[in-house]
């Protein structure tokens, strides 16, 4: 479909959580409604800029880990959102250009973007699917034309399984994703909990569910279930910033009300 077709679809008085993350990170690909919304939670929960730097960096050291050490070369990444700095086939392509990444969302304006900006290096490749996360055999069936699935492939799911309400399907579409891949695969989760500084948490999310872009936060011990049947890398289901972070003489990095984990399917 070309631009201007998804630009037609998109409703710029109702926030988005792509766009109201852009607007988080500093970038410029957002409306009122998302800099109106993203200021509201701001103001009652000012570590959520802090969480969305952390969640990116998150990020980039599980695909730096996964290509680096794993072995790695093939990337299912859902709930894209916009693309900023390191996306993942950036982080990827970096350490190995043969990767192949496909990314999936289903905002338009995410789209417009993605086909202009998520170019990756000749010798891999880089695809887009316009679909839901509620809908994972047409992500599947769609990304069978870039990935190989008889090899292994790291699913991220990053910022997105929040936005899936009911545990009971959140799960459901975690299983089919999962048995979908082969041994080695990777299971890559990011998303937001409380377990910081619930007041203001819980705020923020009240602020979201009244806007329109309602998200779930969970335990660590409800994160943790997504990874039933993997096997969790050290350290566990744990705030992103304490995911391997970079060795720091003064200690630890605080906790974030993000947490972040990944798993390998035996």
């Amino acid at each position: 479909m070309p631009a201007s077709g998804q630009a037609s679809r998109i409703d710029t008085t109702v926030p988005h959580s792509a766009r109201t993350w852009n607007y988080w990170l500093g970038g410029k690909d957002n409306f009122a409604i998302d800099r109106q919304v993203g200021d509201q939670i701001r103001e009652v929960y000012p570590d959520i800029v802090d969480i969305a730097r952390n969640s990116r960096a998150f990020l980039g050291r599980a695909v730096r880990h996964l290509v680096g050490e794993a072995g790695v070369r093939q990337f299912l990444d859902i709930g894209t959102g916009l693309p900023t700095a390191d996306n993942t086939h950036e982080v990827a392509q970096r350490l190995d250009p043969t990767c192949r990444i496909v990314y999936v969302d289903n905002d338009p304006l995410v789209l417009v973007h993605a086909r202009a900006l998520l170019v990756g290096a000749p010798e891999g490749a880089t695809a887009y699917i316009d679909a839901d996360v509620r809908d994972p055999d047409s992500i599947l069936a769609v990304a069978a034309g870039t990935l190989d699935f008889d090899q292994p492939v790291a699913i991220m799911m990053l910022g997105i399984l929040g936005q899936v309400l009911d545990d009971g399907e959140a799960h459901g579409i975690v299983r089919r994703l999962l048995a979908a891949v082969p041994s080695g695969s990777y299971l890559v989760f990011e998303d937001g909990t409380r377990m910081v500084h619930p007041e203001a948490a819980d705020k923020a999310a009240r602020l979201r569910a009244e806007a329109g872009d309602p998200y779930r936060l969970r335990s660590p011990e409800e994160a943790a279930r997504f990874f039933d049947g993997l096997r969790l890398l050290d350290p566990g289901v744990v705030s992103v910033t304490r995911w391997r972070p970079d060795p720091d003489p003064d200690g630890p990095p605080a906790e974030v009300d993000a947490l972040g984990a990944v798993g390998r399917k035996p």
